[in-house]
């Protein structure tokens, strides 16, 4: 078991991560129990794998639970959706005393942390990343949002769950399409931040893909949550080192935007982004030939999808509206040297549609 804190003062919380922990999560919910009502946000699959007996578990051990289902599906998080979510819980006579449960991936965890943020000008909630790519990413750090037609994630705000429960062997029912798509997050932390790590990884993509290594899934885990915990620590509300952690992200989430979000997944687009930041790391120096050719073949591991790149323009119109563009400034985030993310307010549209095209 790992006990991860997230140090920010009066803010403060555990990351939790223990195998079969839905098995015993009212344990460590307990002392947040005080006879208020307990909502839990999720999916009708997930609802079927794990909702159901988390409900009936909570409930006998005294927490009165309600659920509110959503669809699948990164078109839920919109702002319609969360109108409905108001009117429900309304209807469920939730108040300002009631705790939210986010169990799921990324799209139930960023709409419920959005809900607890706004509804009744702020609410408790606890996050249960059912996702590789929740649990060791948008789970952790307060970052909560819904998406408009014009890009993702840009109506939102930071407010912090009170833990993050990870139970790394709900892994084994995801599809292999959505572990790919975390592990390219995994890989992120070990480009930006820890060379061993990033070896680590890249040596039990394989592995970790066939599910052949409980404990390493576990360690990788972890591991990418200290990097996250600590970093947010320093930078709650990414006005400094935080940003780094959007490395690939600008072009991944042009990606996304562009090509649709049921076409390309998440971790699939920074895949791809990261190459393509790698690149522009490469063309300026900071990379050595040794490195960049070690990034690339480590990322391709991964069975990304094949699709055709968007026209450069498509690209670019989509970065411009992208929340990283401050005062008309893009930061973008390089690597110098695997394992040291820089901050770059320098980067042109010339090198930015080369690198889109070495992504073909």
């Amino acid at each position: 078991m790992h006990h991860i804190p997230v140090e920010l003062g009066d803010r403060s919380y555990n990351i939790v991560v223990q195998p079969e922990l839905l098995h015993s999560i009212h344990e460590f919910l307990n002392e947040l129990n005080h006879g208020q009502t307990w909502l839990m946000i999720t999916q009708p699959s997930l609802y079927k794998h794990f909702g159901k007996e988390l409900e009936s578990r909570l409930t006998h051990h005294g927490f009165r639970v309600k659920t509110i289902l959503i669809p699948a599906g990164e078109t839920a998080k919109s702002i319609q959706q969360v109108e409905e979510l108001y009117s429900k819980m309304l209807q469920l006579q939730c108040d300002r005393s009631t705790t939210l449960l986010a169990l799921g991936g990324g799209v139930v965890g960023d709409i419920t942390g959005f809900i607890a943020a706004t509804f009744m000008r702020g609410i408790q909630y606890v996050q249960i990343p059912t996702t590789l790519l929740a649990m060791v990413d948008s789970s952790i750090g307060g970052k909560t949002g819904v998406n408009l037609p014009e890009g993702k994630n840009l109506v939102g705000a930071i407010h912090q769950p009170k833990m993050v429960a990870i139970d790394p062997t709900v892994l084994k029912t995801l599809p292999k399409r959505e572990l790919i798509s975390g592990l390219a997050e995994v890989l992120k932390y070990g480009v930006i931040d820890d060379y061993d790590f990033f070896q680590t990884v890249g040596n039990g993509i394989a592995t970790i893909l066939d599910y052949g290594d409980s404990s390493l899934i576990e360690e990788i885990v972890a591991r990418s949550c200290e990097i996250k915990s600590r970093i947010v620590a320093e930078d709650e509300h990414e006005s400094g080192i935080r940003r780094v952690l959007n490395y690939g992200h600008t072009i991944g989430h042009a990606l996304e935007t562009s090509l649709g979000y049921d076409t390309i997944r998440h971790g699939e687009a920074i895949a791809y982004g990261m190459i393509s930041a790698g690149y522009i790391s490469h063309v300026r120096g900071l990379l050595s030939d040794d490195e960049w050719l070690t990034l690339q073949n480590v990322i391709k591991q991964l069975p990304l999808p094949d699709f055709e790149i968007p026209k450069p323009e498509t690209l670019l119109n989509v970065i411009r509206r992208d929340k990283k563009v401050r005062a008309g400034v893009l930061h973008y985030v390089l690597i110098n040297g695997i394992g040291n993310a820089i901050i770059a307010d320098d980067v042109t549209t010339k090198e930015l549609s080369r690198s889109f095209e070495i992504l073909q």
